[in-house]
């Protein structure tokens, strides 16, 4: 059976972190050790660059010669509410009165609020409709529903819960819940399932979607790599993170609790089985291991692009002797792949930076037919701690994380080619954004997940910038890309229970009339000219762009090519 995606292609059927970051950057990066097995020898063969973009590059930006390079402003009509001050700028003087939101070239058209959101979201289509699906926090206080909503976007105006997920790894599954188009399952870990950080657990949810997507049907909720080794081999994992294979034979975990990335079998979805684990193999200057997050696999499921999740010390900021510990690494997953008996993962290259922190997650790409890295950090070079930004200012470097897009033409020696960093982003604006976020303990400025529009052709990139809003860009010259529209929420005065943005963990960020927490990634149709996100405390937000700024010419949304 085949149906045709929004733009008239054949689609084949075929069979956030958030808080745990927070609670790592706050104390410490390093520490702990893994009670997992390891399968990764010491890497042998990297290749680190410095955090700037290259001399190609820095030739084309849109700052000033010498100065800071931002993306260039998107352009907004008369009828928009345009930002007021800086790109991305929510000012304290907008805070303390009551943010009413700002919009340019993207206005809000369909909404469900519910009990909020939390840090990630999935789509499917099946032969009739489109179905979202996102995550809500573990919290059981004033909770109408709690666990992994099921919207009916199909209609953009008039989204409609169809029903919720609650097996263990839907109750709060973080930011491991994906959908596998090839196969149309939908997975997650089980992430925050005792309400405190590292008190998930090794079970992993998949669901039959292939019907009707607006009601998913159970195939697995099973602990993988027991003790006895009946579910894979034995060794401990507690979940956090998560992205399928493109082939849907494997899913990938981040574990923050072990620090370690891991690997299910999900050839048969009714057994998932732990094929391996293994360490980044990267330490910081105090001699601890970094940690894990976020991955994306090759179409061929050969290479993993997978990340280094690091900050460094204030004092370490401005130190050449200190080496970056944050970034990519791109790893050789064939034998995981291949199902090679004792698999081993070998890091291929590093590229390592110290303009940001707290690495989130990866898209593998191609624009123009060359092969990128879509990149997003979620903490600044210092972290997402109340002291972070100000170090980092104090270093003249960036204070907030943001998106970067990385040449991997040569997959031993990749180049960042451009950062999409805001006016708020600029050193030079620290005076001006320092005082917005004071009180705030984390995820204030900074980006968190990034969707394009096809991984195989790639023309536009949208980004949740959490209190900046829902960004979107065009990508179609990576080494200049630009704003094309943006959509700030307005602030929220009473909380949504089933957001992060009240807590447990991260407390002191939620404002009555303050800015959202935009953290999720965002589906685009360009038949439509659509996408859908969520914001936490707004829930989830359709919108409509205005005419003629997308889709691009060129633009397409097949299904399973967006994140």
């Amino acid at each position: 059976m085949a149906t045709s995606d929004d733009t008239g292609h054949v689609r084949g059927i075929t069979a956030s972190c958030s808080i745990a970051c927070l609670a790592i950057v706050l104390a410490s990066c390093g520490g702990g050790s893994s009670n997992g097995m390891s399968t990764a020898p010491a890497p042998t063969m990297t290749a680190t660059a410095p955090a700037t973009v290259s001399s190609e590059a820095d030739t084309e930006g849109d700052a000033a010669e010498g100065g800071f390079r931002t993306v260039r402003k998107a352009h907004c009509s008369s009828d928009d509410q345009p930002e007021t001050g800086l790109q991305g700028q929510v000012s304290a003087a907008l805070r303390a009165s009551g943010f009413k939101g700002f919009n340019c070239n993207l206005k809000l058209i369909g909404q469900v609020r519910g009990d909020g959101a939390n840090w990630q979201t999935a789509e499917f289509k099946d032969s009739v409709h489109k179905c979202a699906y996102h995550g809500t926090s573990y919290s059981t206080a004033n909770r109408s529903h709690r666990g992994v909503p099921v919207v009916d976007v199909t209609n953009p105006r008039n989204p409609v819960v169809t029903g919720y997920l609650t097996t263990s790894s839907m109750l709060d599954p973080w930011e491991s819940l994906k959908v596998n188009e090839r196969r149309q399952l939908l997975g997650a870990d089980q992430a925050f399932n005792g309400g405190l950080f590292g008190s998930g657990g090794s079970a992993v949810d998949i669901y039959d979607i292939s019907g009707d997507c607006r009601y998913p049907q159970l195939l697995a909720s099973v602990g993988v790599g027991n003790a006895n080794g009946t579910t894979g081999i034995p060794a401990g994992v507690v979940g956090h993170e998560g992205s399928w294979a493109p082939d849907g034979l494997t899913y990938y975990g981040g574990d923050l609790t072990n620090k370690q990335y891991y690997a299910v079998d999900t050839t048969i979805p009714t057994t998932p089985k732990l094929l391996a684990t293994w360490k980044p193999g990267i330490v910081d200057a105090t001699g601890a291991s970094v940690n894990t997050h976020g991955m994306s696999i090759s179409d061929d499921g050969t290479r993993g692009y997978f990340v280094s999740l690091a900050r460094l010390a204030a004092a370490d900021l401005a130190n050449p002797n200190v080496a970056p510990v944050n970034g990519l690494l791109i790893f050789d997953t064939s034998d995981i792949q291949l199902r090679k008996a004792n698999p081993q993962v070998k890091l291929i290259s590093k590229l390592l930076w110290k303009d940001g922190g707290v690495s989130q997650h990866t898209i593998n790409v191609h624009i123009a037919g060359k092969p990128y890295i879509v990149f997003v950090d979620e903490g600044g070079p210092s972290g997402n701690g109340t002291a972070g930004p100000a170090a980092a200012c104090a270093a003249n470097l960036p204070p907030y994380p943001m998106a970067r897009i990385i040449d991997i033409s040569d997959e031993e020696s990749p180049i960042i080619v451009s950062r999409l960093a805001l006016e708020v982003h600029d050193p030079a604006n620290c005076s001006k954004t320092l005082p917005d976020i004071v009180g705030q303990t984390a995820f204030t400025y900074g980006s968190h997940y990034c969707s394009v529009d096809n991984r195989k052709n790639a023309t536009t990139l949208v980004c949740g910038y959490f209190n900046s809003g829902i960004r979107v860009f065009d990508i179609r010259q990576p080494r200049r890309p630009k704003e094309i529209a943006y959509f700030n929420p307005a602030g929220t005065t009473t909380a949504s229970p089933g957001s992060n943005h009240i807590g447990p963990l991260v407390a002191n960020n939620w404002v009555a009339g303050g800015p959202d927490w935009c953290s999720a990634q965002a589906h685009l149709d360009a038949r439509e000219g659509v996408l859908w996100t969520t914001c936490q405390d707004n829930g989830l937000v359709v919108l409509k762009f205005e005419e003629d700024v997308w889709p691009f010419p060129t633009s397409r949304t097949p299904p399973g090519e967006q994140n």
